[in-house]
């Protein structure tokens, strides 16, 4: 069975993310062993400046490599990364389950990732063109994971 970590950055505030996110998570555990890593997002001003900003992803770079298996698949989510299909991502998906069998998913803040994060990732992600709260990004991401995994074992639940 296929390992699935998520390493994501700033906790899920609203209560409706918070729920859907678990209702995502418990149905993950039927297909593999889930984890998920909540890091801590660095606090900004209001305004920060692009040398703040920067800095704040570095002090989170140092946080998300340290949960990163080197064993891992590692995927960051990133505007610039690759667009597929659910079909797609199912088949890289079971491509990875029969290589390594661990994959790791990295979202960062709502600043994104620092360019270690991605430099250390083995690919780069966009589920979409459109801009979405990072935040709902976790819920988008664990649904297209779960939607995945459902192609794979052939289930009714992607049409």
């Amino acid at each position: 069975m296929i390992s699935i970590k998520f390493v994501t950055v700033g906790n899920l505030k609203e209560s409706y993310l918070r729920e859907a996110a678990a209702e995502y998570e418990k149905r993950l555990g039927g297909f593999c062993h889930y984890e998920s890593v909540c890091l801590k997002e660095e606090k900004l001003p209001d305004s920060p400046s692009a040398s703040e900003i920067d800095s704040a992803l570095k002090k989170e770079s140092v946080k998300i490599l340290a949960e990163l298996s080197p064993r891992a698949y590692k995927i960051a989510m990133c505007v610039e990364g690759k667009q597929m299909s659910s079909e797609a991502l199912a088949k890289k998906i079971d491509a990875i389950s029969n290589t390594t069998g661990e994959i790791c998913f990295v979202i960062g803040s709502s600043h994104g990732l620092d360019e270690t994060v991605k430099r250390a990732c083995d690919m780069r992600l966009s589920v979409s063109e459109l801009t979405f709260p990072h935040q709902l990004m976790r819920v988008i991401l664990l649904e297209a994971v779960y939607r995945a995994l459902n192609i794979n074992k052939g289930t009714k639940y992607h049409k």
